[in-house]
């Protein structure tokens, strides 16, 4: 009997979520369509990218692709339990469809940031590399969209996302270390 009616709070529960999706679409098309800062975010999906492909490592391209794959796939679970937890919450709203996943953090700053910053002096060391992109991307560009309100952080502290940031570089550098790359086809 309890499975029977968790099965129907969780059915309930869904149908409130698809409520709440059509309410960001309906706040998307209403109230940010036409303003610099949603033209601002649907830029930040798309210039990224463009940026990567030119100045791109191009002997590299696979290697640097499965680090920003994997930095998707982790800024995404990170952000997905934060959200779930109240942790922070992103109050400007680009693509109304999944409104908590589809965000420029995810798809296009943190993995092309941490690509760029991967082939930029490779050699350099790769702790004080670390540092210094966590340090750019939590300090500067987290209290940026803070500041823009793209970015909600209540009360979270910078220091926390300066070691996300360091752990998603790190993550990611040890993807594009991996010896054990080769063809398929190879015997």
């Amino acid at each position: 009997m309890a499975f029977e009616e968790g099965l129907a709070r969780s059915e309930k529960a869904y149908n409130q979520f698809t409520e709440v999706s059509s309410l960001f679409a309906k706040i998307v098309k209403e109230d940010f369509l036409s303003t610099w800062q949603w033209w601002f975010g649907l830029a930040l999906f798309i210039v990224p990218w463009i940026v990567w492909i030119i100045f791109r490592k191009k002997d590299s391209t696979g290697r640097l692709l499965l680090a920003g794959l994997m930095t998707i796939i982790l800024s995404l679970t990170i952000d997905l339990a934060a959200l779930s937890l109240g942790l922070w919450s992103y109050p400007m709203v680009i693509i109304p469809l999944a409104p908590f996943l589809f965000l420029p953090y995810h798809f296009s700053l943190a993995p092309v940031g941490i690509m760029l910053a991967l082939q930029i002096k490779p050699k350099m060391n790769t702790l004080l590399k670390g540092v210094i992109f966590a340090a750019i991307a939590a300090f500067g560009g987290m209290n940026f969209f803070n500041a823009i309100d793209f970015y909600n952080d209540k009360n979270w502290s910078t220091l926390y996302d300066f070691i996300i940031f360091l752990t998603l570089y790190f993550v990611a550098y040890g993807v594009t270390n991996i010896e054990t790359y080769s063809k398929l086809d190879k015997g």
